[in-house]
């Protein structure tokens, strides 16, 4: 049995939901002397509005920790993390993992949990990323569902999880279905069926304990369930049943996952919903016959019902429809299970299975089932778990030499193909017309025409990297176009200063080129394209102006237009770029202070979108 080992699960439910092998094998770890991380469901698909009650859960069990983590019992700790619900999106999963990773490391740290063995159910993106993230010693991979079959959004599962099956030192499934599968992307696998934790339904059976009060006012027989109510569930057969057989009681016991309306309607049925695990088996053995009522599908033919052992641990009838692990238990276990492959045959075994009361009937299920005891299921995956990693230990003492040299392969590689990453960047940027490409849909020019005021936008360094040599551009423009008539009055907006103000500096190189003083206005105060709109357009409204030339720089346009159309409703705007614009000259080359002006103004308008100011 492992012992002293640090443990991490990454588990495809939640510890509290009902008690499956996850919590069973992950406590049995803890008990033997393992530390245990057991990380909670982070989810196949997008949750919807009957996931309302489970999110509103993970928010109260991250609370309850300190940043998601509290510890469970000893050995033993939980982890709810708190992720963005889009298991596909890219930057979901990126935001995901720095979360998780992030959070993980500190408490690896905290409580010195070194080289853990990482045991994933889950073979998601997110997954992924978390066992890439972690130095581990072994990396064991439980495949319990298709998950690929459960749902529609759930198919894109399908190429992390064969990533995952590739690198996974050993995996372990549930079903013939999916050992099939997971053999073609690995050689280690071995078929693992959920099992019983016998002692607690032996106790119950020893004890002759008295039924729950829940069912002390139902009439027998009962025909029980044990388990979620979920979407595989045969709701049809199990209301014809029902219907059929006002007689007989069919009893669920679970927590209710899917719309139950049908059955609800039906007089002897009835849903008592979830129970502590340790209350399930004083409610199997209070049942007359246990059923097995699933719709046979993509997604079931993969399934190993648990409640199967629970139900022949206590002696009881089982009667399920045609599972494919079901069959295979029943060859190996001698026709153990009564098997329907209709409603009819359904009905026919249920009245059966109810007259069975032969011994040796009964003694044939307990011994079924002892036979698939979670005991025995732990002990032999953990034999394999230290056989495989001493013998991966062996290996990596063996092969050093040739890891190393592929090691420095990969770097060389890598190293290799970001400069040709480089390069393409290079020649697509520098070489290629394709950065004016990109500019092109800045740039706005009109026309000019007569106007009331030359509004001019200071540039500072957002185009440049310098200050004041895309200033003197504008200045020069606007100066020219005062002297040619085209307005009377001209508005320089800049509060940026670098020894001296921006606007300031303006002013005083179109005085020089022959602007009067007293038809220039200063706007000081401005630190950003909004802010130039919001300030100047304070100064055109007081003046009773209306229509505007603006100056600025060709590719800074089309974002001041974007600003003026939302915040400057009602004045006209004739946009006039810097003609010829040494910044923007083509005929030396491209320049990489060029590549970064355009750069900044795609930039600023993802900003300006995500601060709604366009």
């Amino acid at each position: 049995m492992l012992k002293n080992e640090n443990i991490i699960c990454i588990s495809s439910i939640d510890w509290d939901f009902i008690w499956q092998g996850h919590q069973e094998i992950m406590s049995t770890f803890a008990r033997n002397g393992n530390r245990v991380l057991f990380i909670e469901n982070t989810g196949v698909r997008v949750p919807g509005v009957r996931d309302i009650g489970r999110i509103k859960n993970r928010i109260r069990n991250w609370f309850r920790g300190t940043k998601g983590i509290r510890k469970e019992g000893d050995n033993l700790y939980i982890y709810s993390p708190l992720v963005l619900p889009f298991p596909y999106s890219r930057i979901a999963r990126w935001v995901n993992k720095y979360l998780i990773l992030s959070v993980l490391d500190k408490w690896m740290k905290a409580v010195d949990f070194s080289d853990p063995i990482i045991w994933t159910f889950l073979p998601t993106p997110l997954s992924l990323d978390v066992i890439d993230g972690v130095m581990k010693k072994f990396l064991v991979y439980y495949c319990i569902d298709n998950f690929s079959a459960s749902s529609v959004s759930a198919r894109k599962i399908k190429r992390s999880e064969e990533a995952l099956l590739k690198k996974t030192d050993v995996v372990f499934v549930t079903s013939k279905a999916l050992e099939e599968r997971c053999s073609k992307y690995n050689t280690k696998v071995y078929r693992f069926p959920f099992g019983v934790c016998l002692k607690e339904f032996e106790e119950v059976r020893r004890k002759g304990v008295s039924a729950p009060r829940e069912l002390e006012s139902i009439k027998r027989p009962i025909v029980g369930y044990i388990g979620g109510m979920h979407k595989w569930v045969d709701k049809d057969l199990i209301r014809k049943t029902a219907e059929k057989h006002p007689e007989y009681s069919f009893v669920f016991v679970g927590p209710i996952q899917t719309d139950v309306g049908i059955l609800e309607k039906v007089k002897n049925i009835y849903f008592l919903g979830q129970k502590k695990h340790t209350d399930v088996p004083l409610f199997v053995n209070s049942f007359d016959v246990g059923i097995i009522p699933y719709l046979i599908t993509d997604y079931t033919r993969n399934v190993y019902p648990t409640k199967l052992n629970e139900y022949l641990s206590l002696g009881k009838p089982v009667i399920s429809t045609v599972l494919p692990e079901v069959e295979l238990f029943n060859k190996d276990y001698r026709d153990t299970i009564y098997v329907a492959r209709d409603v009819d045959e359904f009905d026919y075994y249920l009245s059966i299975g109810l007259k069975d009361r032969n011994l040796e009937s009964e003694k044939r299920r307990i011994k079924a089932a002892s036979e698939n005891s979670w005991e025995k299921r732990i002990g032999k995956m953990n034999s394999l778990i230290i056989g495989e990693i001493a013998r991966k230990k062996l290996d990596i003492e063996a092969n050093w030499k040739e890891t190393l040299i592929g090691f420095y392969r990969l770097t060389r590689k890598r190293v290799l193909k970001f400069a040709i990453y480089c390069l393409l960047a290079y020649i697509l940027l520098f070489k290629t017309p394709f950065l004016w490409f990109l500019a092109k849909p800045l740039r706005i020019d009109n026309t000019p025409q007569r106007a009331d005021v030359i509004v001019v936008f200071g540039g500072g360094v957002g185009e440049t990297g310098s200050p004041g040599k895309s200033t003197i551009e504008r200045a020069r423009y606007a100066s020219e176009l005062y002297k040619e008539g085209y307005a009377d009055k001209i508005i320089f907006s800049s509060g940026y200063t670098y020894t001296y103000n921006d606007a300031e500096n303006m002013r005083l190189f179109a005085i020089s080129a022959g602007v009067p003083k007293k038809d220039i206005i200063l706007e000081q105060k401005a630190n950003s394209a909004y802010e130039n709109v919001k300030f100047s357009k304070e100064i055109v409204d007081r003046n009773g102006w209306d229509l505007i030339i603006l100056v600025t720089s060709p590719y800074n346009m089309r974002r001041a237009s974007l600003v003026l159309n939302r915040w400057a409703k009602g004045i006209r705007i004739i946009y006039l770029p810097v003609e010829n614009s040494q910044f923007y000259d083509k005929s030396e080359g491209i320049k990489l202070e060029q590549i970064r002006a355009i750069v900044h103004e795609y930039l600023g308008i993802i900003y300006y979108w995500f601060k709604g100011y366009i």
